[in-house]
């Protein structure tokens, strides 16, 4: 059944070949999420808004460290931060999230609309749509099939909205003091490697009609 299924997915691929299908698994998005990402703009980067939505400026590429769909979902699922981030419940409780899962096999799951927040970067949340890849620990690294499907999205993205910026996890710091960083605490930050700057370039290279602005060298 799995042969047919993939044999399937690539006749179609065939038929369509810049076309990709983005599957929509929503998560949970009630009104205490709600309450709590307006409350996050508020208090970190001093925007007081009615709504949750953003204007999209740039994307981030990220790696969920977690070695399968399922449990990378959970992770995102619940609308405040489970007992396992302690270290980020002083800041909000609000649960952490992305606008896009990429599976293993390059499958897109869109987990939220692309303009509402969703917290996956310090400081960019109000301008950053988030791509998720499962994976990314040395037992499970990236693939192929991913970063095809990253270059599908950015693409797609990039179409839709006036991105700016395509940049990996591990970048975000390099914005503090540009115009688009708003975070109001100097001493909240993490420690960020995903998902690794070969991936990103690579990602970028094949972005490069789009004529993205290049990240900055150093703090602002």
């Amino acid at each position: 059944m799995k042969k047919i299924s993939l044999l399937l997915w690539g006749l179609a691929l065939g038929a369509c070949s810049t076309q990709k299908e983005i599957v929509d698994i929503p998560i949970i998005f009630d009104e205490q999420r709600i309450e709590l990402t307006k409350e996050y703009l508020l208090n970190r980067y001093e925007l007081e808004q009615d709504t949750p939505e953003i204007t999209p400026k740039m994307v981030v590429l990220h790696w969920t460290a977690i070695p399968s769909l399922k449990k990378s979902f959970e992770a995102f699922n619940r609308s405040t931060l489970p007992n396992w981030r302690p270290d980020l419940v002083n800041v909000s409780g609000l649960n952490v999230s992305s606008h896009f899962l990429v599976d293993q096999d390059g499958t897109i799951y869109r987990l939220m609309p692309e303009t509402t927040m969703a917290r996956h970067t310090i400081g960019l949340n109000h301008c950053a749509i988030g791509i998720e890849n499962v994976g990314g620990t040395e037992g499970l690294p990236l693939t192929k099939k991913q970063l095809r499907s990253n270059i599908y999205l950015v693409n797609y993205l990039a179409s839709k909205y006036d991105i700016d910026y395509v940049i990996g996890h591990q970048e975000y710091t390099l914005f503090e003091g540009h115009p688009l960083w708003l975070e109001v605490d100097d001493g909240y930050r993490t420690k960020k490697t995903d998902p690794g700057m070969d991936f990103v370039e690579k990602v970028r290279n094949a972005t490069k009609k789009f004529n993205f602005k290049p990240v900055p060298t150093k703090k602002q």
